[in-house]
């Protein structure tokens, strides 16, 4: 299976390599690589503590959080209904 990265071909990820590695040299690439893994753990671990605080301030205040997925499940069931009733009818547009 070939599947784009990103929109990018295989070729053009190996052109962006080569031009990084005469851009940084070889030896920086390793904390370069680094610096953006600890940047993405940080920005992934605030996201983490968001989510938290927002269900933990969200229980304390006895606010039901499950009320999106209800919603969601009673679109969801409404689209099925719909769906079988129409059958096989299609928009010409």
């Amino acid at each position: 299976m070939n599947t784009p990265f990103l929109f990018i071909s295989g070729q053009e990820i190996f052109f962006i390599m080569i031009i990084i590695v005469m851009f940084f040299g070889a030896d920086k690439i390793p904390e370069i690589a680094r610096g953006l893994g600890k940047g993405m753990r940080q920005i992934k671990d605030a996201t983490n503590d968001i989510k938290n605080e927002i269900n933990e301030s969200a229980k304390n205040n006895k606010i039901n959080i499950d009320v999106p997925k209800s919603i969601n499940e009673n679109v969801s069931e409404v689209k099925d209904t719909i769906e079988e009733i129409t059958g096989p009818i299609k928009r010409n547009m």
